[in-house]
């Protein structure tokens, strides 16, 4: 199967995991239509612990999250509303 490819962009101990969406989109299916997937192959490599929040950049370039569930499964987004992570991390100091 075709999976969604990806780069991490900001891996800091302690703040949310944060990925970009590469396509293209022709070739592969994006981020948001791959997210169990992506969730999945990250947790697998020791990237997304259970307490991690994950954000990425769409394939429109905005910045939105990917809810997990307890055990760190894919369970929904929650739409993004700041262009770059270091706004995020401004609008939300109690959470970074």
């Amino acid at each position: 199967m075709n999976r969604a490819r990806y780069e991490i962009v900001e891996d800091q101990p302690g703040e949310p995991l944060v990925i970009k969406d590469l396509g293209p989109w022709d070739q592969h299916p994006s981020v948001t239509n791959d997210a169990e997937g992506v969730v999945a192959e990250l947790h697998l490599h020791g990237f997304l612990p259970t307490d991690r929040r994950l954000l990425y950049y769409d394939s429109e370039g905005r910045l939105d999250e990917i809810l997990l569930d307890a055990a760190g499964c894919f369970a929904g987004f929650a739409p993004g509303r700041h262009t770059d992570f270091g706004s995020w991390k401004a609008a939300h100091p109690e959470e970074t």
